[in-house]
């Protein structure tokens, strides 16, 4: 396949990226035996084992699938074979319109842990994406009742996208989706609501560089990667991001005896604290709660000093409003800790 660019921590390119604290590298490639599309369930076999530590290459293909590209008027010659390949083996689908690759069973992962996942680069394996809005979906479905696509091509050599003649986007790729299978009391749940099990966030901040932290409900975790954007704005109002397809490399290290009850995140300049609930109110509540727990148990502050520290100093942002789960996050400067 295409290796068209790879963004990695720093913004710079470079050949694909292992760490060396990891201790073997791992290949998940597009193929229809390693994807699972539009849900997360404990049932499904794992598709690889990998130990703490090691570091994995995911492929994967834009949410909607090859039907999305070929509305926005893409050629069948610029889809890369793999895509089709898998458009047209899965076809059990749904609820959800995501294509997922995994799961990945984590050597020694139990109900209670936490992966920490270490988001080190992303290369596109085709230089477009595609965004639009479709009826009924949206955060406004009322003013925009039809649909439309937006095709958008890549300078891959500039990592930025024109939109129109005099706007031009830098491309900030990550995967919308980053989760682990949900308690098997729960059974299989769809890929679009975010939830305990993490999933599609749409955390436009899980760039290269940053580390998302998630809590682990089934042995093995079984992680699964997907949705990738080229780039979104916080909301993601219209449903989309540039919705695209890439290998994103990742580490992933297993962190006994760490609590959480939702997903927490960092990013070279911030921690961020996550809720989510179809309530934005409650939504909010939730990212000031997991803030104010972080400032107690990471910061040693009391409950009184963190809850004002956060109106003071911590920005409360809307992650997407189109997921069915909204969510915020509240983004905690580390510059203004002494350490």
């Amino acid at each position: 396949m295409k290796k068209v660019l790879l963004i990695a921590a720093a913004g710079v390119l470079l050949a694909p990226l292992a760490s060396s604290q990891s201790r073997q590298t791992h290949e998940l490639r597009l193929l229809p035996q390693h994807v699972h599309w539009g849900y997360y369930d404990a049932t499904l076999k794992p598709v690889l084992r990998m130990a703490s530590g090691d570091t994995v290459r995911v492929e994967t293909m834009l949410a909607g699938g090859v039907a999305r590209l070929r509305a926005a008027g893409v050629s069948d010659a610029e889809i890369p074979d793999s895509m089709k390949v898998v458009e047209a083996a899965v076809t059990e689908r749904g609820p959800g319109a995501h294509p997922l690759t995994g799961p990945i069973w984590v050597e020694g992962a139990e109900p209670g842990d936490v992966l920490e996942v270490r988001i080190l680069g992303f290369e596109f394996l085709h230089p477009f994406g595609v965004t639009g809005f479709i009826p009924g979906s949206g955060t406004l479905p009322d003013d925009f009742p039809y649909s439309r696509f937006k095709l958008f091509r890549f300078d891959t050599a500039r990592g930025v996208t024109e939109f129109a003649p005099g706007i031009t986007l830098p491309l900030r790729p990550f995967f919308g989706s980053i989760g682990v299978a949900p308690n098997p009391i729960v059974r299989r749940v769809s890929s679009g609501p975010p939830g305990h099990h993490t999933g599609n966030l749409d955390n436009q901040e899980l760039t290269a560089g940053s580390t998302l932290f998630i809590p682990v409900h089934v042995t093995g975790a079984l992680l699964s990667l997907g949705d990738a954007h080229a780039r979104q704005g916080d909301g993601e109002v219209t449903l989309t991001g540039i919705e695209t397809s890439v290998r994103g490399t990742v580490q992933v290290i297993l962190r006994k005896g760490m609590r959480l009850n939702w997903p927490r995140a960092e990013t070279p300049t911030h921690y961020i604290a996550m809720g989510l609930h179809p309530d934005l109110d409650e939504a909010s509540k939730l990212a000031t709660r997991e803030a104010i727990d972080f400032l107690v148990m990471e910061k040693k502050l009391s409950r009184d000093e963190a809850y004002i520290l956060t109106s003071v100093a911590i920005d409360l942002r809307v992650t997407q409003l189109v997921d069915g789960t909204k969510g915020v996050h509240a983004m905690i400067p580390k510059s203004i800790f002494a350490k």
